[in-house]
């Protein structure tokens, strides 16, 4: 029996968007910058994709922008507004963002910038005060992460980008781990910038999104023919991005039952590993992705039950699952995130994360928790006893 419990990693690529890319590279293969029929039967793909990626999130299609990914888009974001200034400004970040988002800043800061990283309780949530005093008069973007791929907690965007907003700054949000899983509405959150990924929702990888609120104003990170309004040149990925579109809109279509059936799923997996002896949930229990079950093992010796420890045990068994952030599944080095929770180095060695999909069932759910009891009896049996 093989279970994958890692679709914050990656989700398989759904039929229906697979059909849609064969479709592309065998019968509307040509480039859409072209004005022939070869051509504009290729642009008509790619806008019908844009209008079905912005229905995902209730935004108007003309403000989507294609990128190969949710890294792309973030970077887009970050150094688009960055380099709209001659000189360093002031940028604010959660002290609990992905990669992709804390790499720009880093580098901002090498170039003078000043970078503000907001605090978050030990849930991984935001203080909206703490925002607005970390609000300056140069201050001239702020990046919250919506859904926290490594810990599942949601933020409060909408409070925040309405305290950003009411000091007259730029607001921008990663939510590549909410899109498909939660509703979004760009409007209602009121955000400039919006990230996400097609292969988070089972559309096929390298494509993704950026939400560009209509009329503002970005410098491209890419010189060249000007697609994609100038913002992200060089021919686009039609087939990948008429798969991103397909499944986004299926993911928009299925929501109201998938969502739903995920929660439980995800509460019924929290509910057979609590009874383990150290094992900490981490992350908001409340405000948190309908999808996602982490924790960390609190009283675990590091050399025989760490994070990675787990998930090759595991893998051993069939079950896939992540040591915290798959983007940081092979670094020898304790989660960041765990750390700015408040977490010890020794819990944030030994971090799991199990994310939940459309195929997993009850019985995959069952049968994970008795294995990796079984597995932590195996490794720890005197520090680690489980109950039964």
């Amino acid at each position: 029996m093989q279970i994958y419990l890692d679709y914050s990693a990656t989700t398989p690529t759904r039929p229906e968007a697979i059909a849609a890319m064969q479709t592309v590279l065998t019968q509307q293969w040509g480039n859409p910058s072209s004005l022939h029929e070869w051509g504009q039967r290729a642009a008509t793909v790619l806008e019908q994709a844009r209008m079905q990626v912005a229905g995902l999130i209730n935004a108007p299609a003309e403000s989507i922008i294609f990128t190969s990914g949710g890294t792309e888009a973030d970077n887009l974001a970050i150094m688009g507004v960055a380099r709209l200034y001659s000189k360093p400004q002031h940028l604010i970040i959660s002290s609990v963002e992905h990669s992709a988002i804390s790499e720009p800043a880093r580098l901002l800061e090498q170039w003078g910038w000043e970078v503000t990283r907001l605090p978050v309780d030990s849930q991984g949530r935001v203080n909206p005060l703490d925002l607005k005093a970390a609000l300056q008069d140069n201050t001239i973007l702020v990046s919250v992460i919506y859904g926290q791929s490594e810990v599942g907690t949601v933020q409060p965007i909408a409070e925040l980008a309405q305290i950003t907003h009411s000091a007259g700054v730029l607001f921008h949000t990663d939510a590549v781990q909410v899109a498909g899983r939660l509703p979004i509405d760009v409007g209602s959150l009121s955000v400039d910038l919006l990230s996400i990924s097609s292969h988070k929702i089972y559309g096929p990888q390298g494509a993704g999104a950026l939400y560009v609120r209509p009329g503002l104003e970005l410098v491209p990170l890419l010189g060249g023919g000007g697609q994609e309004k100038r913002l992200r040149s060089g021919t686009q990925a039609v087939p990948v991005i008429a798969g991103f579109g397909v499944a986004a809109e299926l993911a928009a279509q299925e929501m109201p039952i998938k969502t739903p059936r995920l929660m439980q799923l995800r509460d019924r997996l929290f509910s057979q590993l609590i009874d383990i002896p150290g094992l900490i949930p981490t992350g908001d229990l409340v405000h948190r992705l309908p999808h996602h079950v982490s924790f960390c093992l609190e009283h675990a010796d590091g050399e025989k039950v760490s994070g990675r420890t787990l998930v090759r045990e595991l893998n051993r068994a069939g079950i896939g699952v992540s040591a915290g952030a798959a983007c940081n599944s092979g670094k020898l080095s304790p989660s960041p995130i765990l750390l700015a929770m408040g977490y010890s180095e020794k819990a944030a060695f030994a971090s799991v994360r199990m994310t939940l999909g459309r195929d997993t069932t009850v019985e995959d759910v069952d049968w994970v928790a008795m294995v990796f009891k079984q597995v932590l009896q195996r490794l720890s049996p005197v520090e680690l006893v489980v109950i039964s």
